[in-house]
């Protein structure tokens, strides 16, 4: 069996009903690889379904950081592409992510961002979330990460945090070796804006930011994120 060459990181909380449609993604991928769940304390069937579609389940402390520092931490593979568990990896993005793992160069990428839904707001959704990661380097995890392992430690990884992980490691990346935009997107499942409303989704996403490069710590932001909710910690995306 040939040594991996792209490791496949998910963090997962109460995921029984999205997880399996990306790991059938996966498993498509034409270029060797490990697929590793790192699950935050699920209380439904995730773990099950990871283990039936061949992943590895890693549990870690409940933390989108945390849980994905520790599922990298558990591959081998020199190449690193992490995704919540509630997007889907199509043909595209499947071989854009194999050319990457057979290229061997170092560096950090994201896809471009497409939600599974008609409605007009979210191609606005869309076109603001592309733009503010060609313009700024600021991609959301729901816009996966692919990077090289040794960019990945050269950043020091994934911080321990419970929130805002993603921008954390991409305004290290951007410091370090930029980071590219993908031709393909990812589509992710519009359960949260649905729930929370476009408009406040967007809005409190917005504000979150600003809070935070202003200073506000993680922790604190985690509140204002997902009020008295168990899916801080999950692949639920939406920002």
């Amino acid at each position: 069996m040939s040594a991996p060459l792209v490791a496949i990181v998910i963090p997962s909380l109460d995921e029984e009903g999205t997880l399996a449609a990306l790991l059938r993604d996966v498993a498509r991928l034409e270029v060797a690889h490990e697929v590793v769940v790192c699950d935050g304390g699920s209380t439904d069937a995730t773990c099950n379904v990871a283990h039936a579609a061949g992943a590895r389940v890693v549990v870690a402390p409940r933390g989108r950081g945390t849980q994905l520092r520790a599922g990298v931490a558990a591959t081998s593979a020199p190449l690193v592409c992490c995704l919540h568990a509630d997007v889907r990896l199509d043909r595209a993005a499947r071989a854009d992510l194999a050319a990457l793992a057979a290229r061997g160069r170092s560096g950090a990428w994201c896809f471009r961002l497409r939600i599974d839904g008609g409605r007009w707001a979210y191609r606005l959704v869309e076109w603001a979330a592309n733009t503010r990661t060609r313009l700024l380097a600021l991609p959301y995890g729901d816009q996966g990460l692919v990077v090289s392992r040794t960019t990945y430690d050269a950043v020091g990884g994934y911080r321990n945090v419970p929130l805002m992980e993603d921008v954390i490691i991409a305004r290290e990346l951007e410091r370090s070796v930029g980071i590219e935009l993908l031709r393909s997107a990812l589509t992710v499942s519009p359960r949260r804006w649905e729930r929370d409303g476009v408009l406040r989704r967007t809005f409190t996403n917005f504000v979150i930011l600003a809070r935070f490069l202003l200073g506000a710590s993680p922790e604190r932001l985690l509140a204002l994120y997902a009020p008295g909710s168990r899916d801080d910690a999950s692949g639920d995306s939406g920002r």
